[in-house]
């Protein structure tokens, strides 16, 4: 289990264990940390420079957040590498299995997979102390992602429109993935499954979440051009 926070957390989140809040924090930076690596290794694959440049930029705000994350859990009494350790696996095995082929593939995932799996922590971030909430939300926050990738991914439909369905296909496999990877995370993590349990009231609340969750992956594929 992860350390206890030494400092206590405010009313807003009287409710919410801190081994919530750690575990929570730590799948986050290690989340970040991957995004930085990934981000990196993809703007080699970039066709222009300027999608080279603009990956960089991009991996290395994640880099930012991840250390503000760290900062964090050493505010609260934790050890980061020691709440990080439990999702080195499932986020590892994650990124395993959604290795992109091409470079739009890699937009698309940087796009659609992270942009659900931010979605759901953003869910959970309403729960938390308003220090940690920010901090959450800010880390959550998109680094010129999202444009980006829109513009790209637009772009090449319109030149070859084959790509479409192609893309579409590998965003439902990025969703499906991640949903996966949030049911396993979950369910090794008692803390967390009872903070989303907690925080939705009921199985009512949680199906609402999710929803919530779905319809705005709907509204990213349309943004992409994408049918979901």
């Amino acid at each position: 289990m992860p350390d206890t926070p030494e400092d206590p957390l405010d009313d807003n989140a009287a409710a919410v264990s801190p081994e919530a809040v750690i575990d929570l924090l730590g799948a986050l930076a290690y989340g970040e940390l991957v995004a930085f690596d990934r981000l990196a290794a993809d703007a080699r694959l970039a066709p222009t420079l300027a999608g080279r440049a603009a990956l960089a930029g991009m991996a290395a705000a994640e880099m930012g957040h991840y250390e503000r994350l760290v900062g964090r859990i050493r505010e609260l009494g934790s050890d980061p590498e020691r709440a990080m350790e439990p999702f080195i696996v499932p986020v590892d095995a994650f990124h395993e299995q959604t290795k992109p082929s091409i470079w739009l593939e890699g937009l698309v995932k940087a796009y659609v997979g992270d942009g659900f799996a931010a979605d759901f922590y953003r869910e959970i971030a309403t729960l938390l102390d308003p220090v940690t909430q920010k901090l959450v939300l800010d880390s959550l926050a998109d680094t010129g992602q999202a444009d980006f990738a829109i513009r790209e991914v637009r772009a090449a439909i319109a030149a070859d429109p084959v790509l479409a369905g192609r893309l579409a296909l590998w965003a439902r496999r990025l969703v499906g993935e991640a949903l996966s990877q949030a049911q396993r995370v979950t369910a090794e993590r008692d803390s967390l499954t009872e903070l989303i349990i907690g925080g939705s009231g009921d199985l009512s609340g949680v199906l609402a979440m999710f929803k919530r969750i779905t319809r705005a992956h709907g509204d990213r594929m349309t943004a992409l051009g994408l049918s979901s």
